[in-house]
């Protein structure tokens, strides 16, 4: 690897931290979109561990850091030494659990006074769709909220999507971080992401076809 590219590396790091809940699902989101496998008991995150993927954009290469975090109440003091810097913070739900979403509030309340709000590309992830039986949050509501905070929605499974679905939305994310700081800047940087539906339509449709 040469110099150069070494010294772009550090300086185009994009700090990306995923906040939720204990238990929806973060630390499997970022180990399978790593190319990992799905841990179905997955132990409580204690610590704050990140894991790093080099892209390619626009002919120069970024460093994607995407950190997961505590999501036990007990606990959480410790993420806000790690707030600082974060260019990309990813808000994550569990769809069969009301709680985890309804929580999402106090989450993006805490980014909003530690780092401020408007200082970060948003995003909401709505997890565990290969559960769409007990769902408890719908597309919509997911959507409307994440829409109230700025933030670009997506749903997913970390147990049954591709790695390259996901890691394609935080991509996609730092892509818009990228070209809202660059002089190249479009006007629009919607990220629309209909992976999720699809998802779950094929899955309906296979239940109805099996019962029939």
């Amino acid at each position: 690897m040469s110099l150069e590219i070494s010294n772009t590396f550090q300086k185009n790091h994009i700090k990306t931290i995923l906040l939720g809940n204990a238990g929806v699902g973060k630390t499997n989101l970022i180990n399978v979109s790593m190319g990992k496998e799905f841990k179905l008991n997955e132990s409580p995150t204690l610590g704050q561990n990140y894991s790093r993927k080099t892209i390619e954009y626009n002919g120069k290469y970024y460093t994607l850091e995407i950190w997961d975090t505590i999501g036990q109440e007990q606990l959480r003091t410790i993420n806000k030494l790690f707030y600082k810097n974060s260019k990309i913070v990813i808000f994550v739900y569990d769809i069969t659990e009301l709680k985890t979403f309804q929580d999402l509030k106090s989450w993006v309340e805490e980014i909003d006074s530690q780092i401020g709000l408007n200082n970060v590309i948003k995003g909401v992830i709505g997890n565990k769709i290969d559960l769409y039986l007990k769902e408890q949050v719908n597309s919509n509501e997911g959507k409307k909220y994440a829409e109230s905070i700025g933030a670009d929605f997506f749903e997913t499974s970390a147990k049954s999507e591709s790695p390259d679905v996901i890691l394609g939305f935080m991509i996609e994310l730092m892509k818009k971080y990228i070209n809202l700081k660059s002089d190249n800047n479009t006007n629009d940087n919607k990220i629309t992401l209909n992976y999720a539906t699809t998802f779950k339509k094929r899955k309906k449709n296979n239940c109805c076809e099996k019962s029939k």
